[in-house]
């Protein structure tokens, strides 16, 4: 059988050249923008509830608060710090600590801890399914924990109700676990902005702590979920900004670079301060007594410490206003600094249920106005501002310990109005995340979770597969076989030929393609060899185009069990290679390491192609194009 002029490939057989393109991947992205709609429209019913929660959660701190301290029913807000029950103080937040963990014993164990690192790992290991009843489970522990004293913010509670609100419904409907965690993490972030009105920030904490991944699926839904959030803290709660401060002057090149040491230093603190977290938790964990009582012992040094610090006690959202303000004496810094991150720091090792970004704040807040106190006594002249300093000092203390870089920028901005802060925020928290990055394993939002064998992502990169096309990756076969030999004269010619192909592309007698060959499977056949190849190829009907992405590929090998499939030209004319899970494996492994290591190259066959016919015959007929 002669064969010429095959230079542009090998023609494709009738049989695979009439198939019609598949109806399932024309609708793709159709039914992808719809589901996109749909997942949209259920993340901003979460946000509208969750709002609505987020109101009756600080109403019923409040209430709490109220009753605990001041013996009164009512939802107004009085600080626990004005309390006049001297040395009953102690024994309030010891009270609450009980209730706590009674709740966690006969409710959920899971509402212990501060929300974010438990919805994290719900999403990493458990496919974002939290159990229902931390949706009422968790607001109602917390507003008992804060209320009688607990140093923790609304925040945490929110998130982690949030979170467990959009999982809840994320079980209701049939959904992919993906989209599941989007409505999660929709949740959880509405619920920030619900507390904040800081829509941005809020979306930033959903791709840096909860998403792990940069995409219009996830991040389109979750921005609908905080706007909402933000409409509903403004229509619930307040219309201007959550912490107000007077309007601060743009730095001089002195002060920007005093703001930027400033960062290193908090990042240091950031550092230690987690670790002393982790430290207390561990003590805890040593107790001969059963974790239920831990609360109560953790709400006993809360309401020592309350007792001679009293504004240590409770969220303590205008003990930041009054820190942004640089109106707060010298003493009760020093109170703020050092005494609420000790309550702080007790109570949330005790495993009671509270959150983390109010006290980091303030501790921060109040670590930034001491040194910015320091710097103005040396530097007179250096035109450092108290609430400059005491802002970067909150935000750049969220930025070492959480590493939620984007999220601490964006958020110390929305919730102040403070645009001229920008860069001495920037350059603040860029010095915090570096100490962080480089001195600390975990942060305060993953070591808990790490201890117990979670890895968690800290890169989000494209998707590799969707940047690589199959023509990058295919296999041009330097042998072609013929598919009217026998098996036995393959088989011959296989072992006469040590080095060869795991899959081979088959002809027929016109020489059009007709399949492919996987070399193993000739051993398995219960033949005696005579039978034609025909018997052991490959069904021809599943092809990929040369324009594919090795995405598509991936899904269309798993789709029809397939470990290799032909590539045929943009066209649609001509057979033009082979592409196999072997060829994407490599693919991917030498992308990793071009980008490691400099000068590293896809190594791809490339060469002639040559024909085995019948009677083992080789025929060149040409070279591939490529």
């Amino acid at each position: 059988m002669k064969i010429t002029n095959h230079t542009k490939g090998i023609p494709i057989s009738p049989i695979l050249n009439a198939l019609p393109e598949s109806k399932e991947d024309l609708k793709k992205s159709f039914v992808l923008k719809k589901r996109l709609i749909s997942i949209s429209a259920l993340c901003v019913g979460v946000a509208v509830a969750i709002s609505l929660i987020a109101k009756f959660l600080v109403s019923l701190i409040y209430m709490v608060t109220n009753i605990a301290f001041y013996g009164t029913f009512s939802l107004k807000f009085h600080s626990p710090s004005d309390n006049h029950i001297g040395l009953w103080v102690i024994l309030i937040p010891a009270a609450g600590g009980i209730v706590v963990g009674l709740m966690a014993l006969y409710g959920s164990k899971a509402i212990r801890g501060h929300g974010i690192p438990e919805a994290m790992e719900q999403i990493l290991v458990n496919q974002s399914k939290i159990k229902p009843a931390i949706t009422f489970l968790k607001p109602i522990s917390s507003a008992i924990a804060i209320g009688t004293g607990g140093p923790f913010g609304a925040e945490g509670p929110i998130i982690a109700t949030g979170g467990a609100l959009g999982s809840t419904l994320g079980q209701l409907f049939k959904i992919t676990s993906n989209e599941r965690k989007i409505i999660l993490a929709a949740g959880a972030t509405a619920g920030m902005a619900a507390i904040f009105g800081t829509p941005i920030a809020a979306v930033f904490l959903a791709i840096e702590l909860l998403l792990f991944e940069f995409s219009p699926r996830a991040i389109l839904p979750v921005a609908l979920a905080c706007i909402t959030g933000a409409a509903g803290h403004h229509l619930l709660f307040e219309s201007g900004p959550v912490f107000p401060m007077p309007n601060v002057a743009a730095p001089s090149n002195t002060a920007l670079a005093i703001y930027s040491v400033m960062g290193v230093v908090v990042g240091f603190l950031a550092m230690g301060l987690t670790k002393t977290v982790y430290w207390i938790e561990d003590v805890f964990e040593k107790l001969p007594i059963h974790w239920m009582w831990w609360p109560a012992l953790g709400g006993l040094a809360v309401g020592v410490v309350g007792y001679f610090a009293p504004h240590t006690l409770g969220v303590g959202y205008d003990n930041i206003t009054s820190l942004l303000a640089g109106k707060v004496p010298l003493y009760l810094v020093l109170n703020l600094c050092f005494l609420k991150f000790l309550s702080w720091a007790i109570a949330l090792g005790s495993g009671t249920s509270g959150g983390t970004l109010a006290p980091l704040l303030t501790i921060g807040g109040a670590t930034g106005a001491i040194m910015g106190m320091v710097v103005n006594d040396l530097f007179p002249g250096a035109g450092v501002s108290i609430p400059m300093a005491a802002l970067i000092g909150m935000s750049s203390m969220f930025a070492g310990a959480s590493r939620a870089y984007l999220t601490s920028i964006t958020f110390a901005l929305e919730a102040t109005m403070q645009s001229r802060a920008l860069l001495p925020l920037l350059g603040a928290c860029t010095a915090s995340y570096l100490i962080s990055f480089f001195m600390m394993e975990n942060t305060i939002m993953t070591e808990k979770i790490a201890r117990r064998g979670v890895f968690t992502p800290d890169s989000y990169e494209p998707d590799i597969l969707k940047k690589m096309t199959v023509a990058q990756v295919m296999t041009e076969n330097d042998v072609i076989i013929s598919s009217e030999n026998t098996i036995t004269e393959v088989k011959e010619w296989l072992t006469e030929n040590k080095e060869h192909d795991d899959h081979y592309i088959t002809v027929g007698k016109d020489g059009s393609y007709a399949g492919i060959l996987k070399t193993s499977a000739l051993y398995v056949l219960n033949n005696e060899g005579t039978d034609l190849l025909k018997s052991a190829m490959i069904d021809v009907r599943v092809f990929l185009k040369n324009d594919d992405t090795l995405r598509m590929a991936v899904e269309t090998m798993a789709k029809h069990g397939r470990d290799a499939l032909p590539v045929i030209s943009t066209n649609g004319s001509k057979v033009i290679g082979i592409l196999t899970y072997q060829g994407i494996l490599t693919a991917y492994k030498n992308h990793i390491d071009e980008n490691e290591t400099p000068n590293t190259q896809i190594s791809l066959k490339r060469g002639r192609m040559k024909l085995l016919i019948k009677g083992r015959k080789l025929v060149n007929i040409g070279n591939v194009p490529k």
